[in-house]
Parts: C-alpha cells; sequence; structure tokens
C-alpha cells in the first residue's frame, strides 16, 4: 500500500498546477543564476531591463487613459456645478440633440426599409415611374383580353374543325347508301327482267316501281350530300379566316409580351402592382429619408452649440459630450456614468501599482546584483545605459 501511495502522490503532485491568481506574481530571484557566465549574467540583466522596460511603456499608456478618465469625472463635476440659468441653456440644447438622436434612430432601426439599390433605381427613375406603371396596366389588361380572344378564336376554329370531320364522315356514308341503292335497283331490274322473259310475267309496274324508288333515293341521297359539301366549304372558308384572324392576335400578343417583358426590365418588377407598392415605399421612403437628413444637419448644428456652451465653462474636452446630451439631461445617467468612470479610474490607478512595483522591483533587483557582485558592477551599470538609451525608459 505504501508504494501504491508514493505513486499516487507523486502522480498528484506532477498534475499539480499554479492557481490563476499567482500568474500576475513576478519572482525575481537570481540565486540559481551564475554570474560568472557572461552569458547568464547578460541574460538576466536584460531580462530585468525588459520588465522595466514593459512596465513602464504599460504606465505611460495608463497615465494617459487615467488623465482621460480623471478629466471626464472633472469635466461631470463643472456640468452639474453649473448656475440655474446656463444649465436651463445647456439643458435645452441638450434636449433637442437628445430627440434628433431618437428620430435618427427611429429611422435606422425601422425594419423593412427600402433597400438602398431600390431607392437609388426608383429616384432614378422618379419622373417617369407612374407613366410606367400606367404603361404596364394598360399592357397587363390589353394582355387579359388578347388572351381571351386567341381562346375564343381557338374554340371556334375547333367547334368548325369538327363539324367539318363530321360532314366528311357523312359524305362518306350518303356514297355508301347511294352505291346500296343503285346496287338494289339494279337487282330489283334483273329480278324483274327475269320474271317477264322467263316467266312471261307483266312486270311493267314493278319496273315503274323500282326505279321511281331508287330515283327518289339517290335523289335524296345527292340533295344531302350537295348541302354537306356545301356546309363542308363553308366551314373550311370558316376555318381559313378564324387562322387568319388568329394570326393576327398570336402577332399582337407576341408583341404586347414583348411590351410587358421590356417594361418589367426597365423598371426591375415583376407586374404593376408590385411597382406601385415600390413607387408608395419610395415616396414613404423618400420622406423619412428627408427628415433624416434635416436631422442630420440639425444635429451637427445643435453638437456644434452644445459644444460653444460648454466652452464657456471649465470643461476640458467638450466634444465628447455630444454623444452624451442624455446624461445631461438625466441625472441618474450621470450617476451611472460616473461610478462607472471611478471603477474605470480603479481599476487603472490597480494597473498603475501594479506595473510601477514591477518596475521597481526589477530595478532594485538590478541594484542587489551589481552590489553582490562588484566585479560585474561597471559591466551591469553600462547594459543599463545603453538599454535605457535604446528604449527611452
Amino acid at each position: 500500500m505504501g508504494f501504491f501511495d508514493r505513486f499516487f502522490k507523486r502522480r498528484k503532485k506532477q498534475t499539480e498546477q499554479i492557481p490563476e491568481e499567482d500568474w500576475g506574481e513576478i519572482v525575481l530571484d537570481h540565486n540559481g543564476v551564475d554570474f560568472s557566465d557572461e552569458e547568464q549574467r547578460s541574460r538576466y540583466i536584460m531580462n530585468c531591463m525588459e520588465q522595466i522596460a514593459d512596465a513602464s511603456r504599460e504606465i505611460n499608456q495608463l497615465n494617459g487613459e487615467y488623465a482621460l478618465v480623471t478629466a471626464y469625472l472633472t469635466d461631470m463635476e463643472e456640468i452639474e456645478a453649473l448656475p440655474q440659468e446656463p444649465k436651463q441653456e445647456l439643458d435645452k440644447v441638450a434636449r433637442t440633440l437628445d430627440d434628433l438622436e431618437k428620430e435618427k434612430r427611429r429611422f435606422l432601426d425601422k425594419e423593412n426599409r427600402m433597400k438602398d439599390s431600390d431607392y437609388y433605381r426608383m429616384r432614378k427613375q422618379e419622373n417617369e415611374v407612374q407613366e410606367g406603371i400606367e404603361k404596364l396596366k394598360q399592357a397587363e389588361d390589353y394582355n387579359k383580353l388578347v388572351k381571351t380572344d386567341l381562346k375564343r378564336l381557338d374554340r371556334e376554329r375547333n367547334a368548325y374543325a369538327y363539324r367539318k370531320k363530321e360532314l366528311s364522315v357523312m359524305q362518306t356514308n350518303l356514297r355508301g347508301m347511294a352505291i346500296i341503292f343503285i346496287a338494289a335497283m339494279a337487282a330489283c331490274l334483273v329480278m324483274l327482267a327475269v320474271l317477264q322473259f322467263v316467266f312471261e310475267m307483266n312486270t311493267y309496274v314493278g319496273y315503274f316501281i323500282t326505279v321511281l324508288a331508287g330515283a327518289i333515293a339517290i335523289t335524296v341521297v345527292c340533295v344531302k350530300y350537295i348541302d354537306a359539301d356545301q356546309e363542308r366549304a363553308m366551314a373550311e372558308k370558316a376555318i381559313a379566316k378564324l387562322i387568319q384572324l388568329q394570326n393576327k392576335v398570336k402577332i399582337r400578343y407576341v408583341n404586347n409580351v414583348k411590351l410587358l417583358e421590356y417594361l418589367c426590365m426597365k423598371y426591375g418588377t415583376e407586374n404593376a402592382r408590385e411597382l406601385q407598392k415600390r413607387w408608395e415605399n419610395y415616396q414613404e421612403e423618400k420622406e423619412q429619408r428627408k427628415q433624416f437628413a434635416e436631422a442630420e444637419a440639425k444635429t451637427e448644428y445643435y453638437q456644434k452649440e452644445l459644444v460653444r456652451q460648454l466652452s464657456r465653462y471649465r470643461v476640458s474636452d467638450p466634444g465628447r459630450w455630444v454623444n452624451q446630451a442624455q446624461a445631461i439631461l438625466d441625472h441618474r445617467e450621470m450617476v451611472e456614468i460616473r461610478h462607472d468612470l471611478i471603477l474605470r479610474r480603479q481599476a487603472l490607478r490597480q494597473q498603475l501599482e501594479y506595473n510601477n512595483t514591477v518596475a521597481q522591483n526589477a530595478r532594485e533587483e538590478v541594484m542587489r546584483v551589481a552590489k553582490e557582485y562588484p566585479q560585474y558592477n561597471a559591466e551591469i551599470m553600462a547594459m543599463v545605459e545603453k538599454y535605457e538609451k535604446k528604449s527611452d525608459i
């Protein structure tokens, strides 16, 4: 058990991690450095000087930010300490500026805004869009009429074609009936002739009836055939006339379709209704953009006016308040900003203290090494002087 305990304890020690709160601690310990070795000595001193340089650069940046935050807080105190009359004038400008900013935000935050590409396209065609809408409507209405005419003509032509087919069948049947009647009459005449000459019977009445019946039947068939032929000819003429009318209407239809395609391509739309909707949106968008442009122009004026008024007092940077009009008006907003700035300044102060400590410790470490190893003192001081000139620290 002792072996396993030692094994697992060793593994646990190996996987131990350094807590994050210890990561900011700078350890300067030269006990493990062999200062008789020039490379180790130089590397250790340069490491200390780099720590000083890094800390100095950070301090310069932090001092600038600290000064800005402090100036911001001072400006806030100056604004809040203004007498009543100047404060009222300042509030008036700030309120106007805040209202203008809200109006601009309403426009920018508006949903389903018109795309810039659609807006500028409509603006280029602004003087002809309404005329284009009317042309599109007329073309679409005419397209419906032409389609209706084409369908009607097609139905009539199909009806005449069907009737022509019926008449052709009727004529074929009539021709067959005529052949049957002639064959029947011939057969009757042959039978009557046999009765007359072979059996010497009196068949004159039979001849008369057969010829009369045959003549009547063939006459009726011929009359119907002629009537069907005349009607078929009329149907063919009607079909030819309808085809000519269809061709004229088709030409109008094709021209109308091409006109619709051109108008849709010209105005970038699918139909008149879509273009009409886009035109209405454009009118609304145009008015809103006009108001937005006016608000921007007024905003610029009142921003300058706000800066001008603040410049009359001990405000170090009046320009930063052009976007803080709400804070000038609302004390609660000002309190929140002050609280945030105080927290930021505290954080900056902590960073400054940390970097000052790092730089101070590194300097002390260099001096300590130079004191402990006087034989290298001149060399260490020369390295320090050279690095300071190079890094400007």
